[in-house]
């Protein structure tokens, strides 16, 4: 089982891995609408989407994978009325490739965030 674990070091940050793989199936934790480096939360619905999605793929790259191998999406929203807005960039994210998915409405969430999505994909053989 391979992990990541140079991400959150410090005392204060969650306690997780960013990713794990097992027998070539890789665990995303959740990732939230938060800019990794500054830690700032963009405002609305569309920003944080798009963070998202940016913060897996680079998340998968780092695993040695990309976002054609994802399996699974789990979607949570702080509104489920964000969730046209959501579908038209996540379709536009991820063009003709498509994964399983479930979205959930999700009243409260880390920081505000409006979105986190959890992701489970297979390494690039």
């Amino acid at each position: 089982m391979k992990t990541n674990t140079t991400e959150n070091k410090s005392k204060n940050g969650p306690h997780l891995s960013p990713w794990m793989e097992h027998n070539g199936v890789l665990y995303l934790s959740g990732q939230i609408g938060m800019n990794k480096v500054t830690k700032e939360i963009p405002e609305g619905i569309e920003a944080q989407t798009k963070l998202v999605l940016q913060n897996i793929e680079n998340t998968l790259k780092e695993a040695g994978s990309t976002k054609n191998h994802i399996l699974r999406n789990d979607i949570f929203l702080s509104d489920i009325a964000h969730w046209e807005m959501v579908n038209e960039i996540y379709s536009n994210f991820f063009g003709e490739f498509k994964s399983a998915r479930m979205v959930v409405g999700n009243t409260e969430m880390y920081g505000g965030c409006l979105i986190e999505i959890t992701t489970t994909a297979t390494t690039v053989e």
